[in-house]
């Protein structure tokens, strides 16, 4: 029995002094609960602003970046199309196009 009575003891000690607590809270806060939401609203707002004016910022820089991107892979296309077509021309010149195939003779 002394256990039980250990425990209701712990328990009933830990309720009052949660009670005590949160008594003390209500007495010592700064400000009102109705002040408390007013600053939380007024703040998420705040931030959501800051949110929409970062993603416009980013989103702009995205765009750019997208845009340099493809200037660089259309420039680059463009040089890899010229230096094919400088590569068939000089292998042209080589190698003639109606040049007759050597056939070696068979071996027997």
């Amino acid at each position: 029995m002394s256990k039980n009575n250990e425990a209701a003891s712990f328990v009933t000690g830990f309720l009052i002094g949660g009670l005590i607590g949160a008594a003390t809270a209500l007495l010592l806060a700064p400000q009102s609960g109705e002040d408390t939401r007013t600053q939380i609203r007024e703040k998420s707002i705040e931030l959501k602003e800051k949110a929409e004016v970062t993603y416009a910022d980013l989103q702009t820089k995205v765009e750019s970046a997208t845009a340099d991107l493809r200037a660089k892979v259309d420039e680059l296309s463009a040089k890899v199309d010229e230096a094919i077509a400088q590569g068939k021309e000089k292998l042209a010149k080589k190698v003639p196009a109606e040049a007759p195939v050597e056939e070696k003779p068979a071996e027997a």
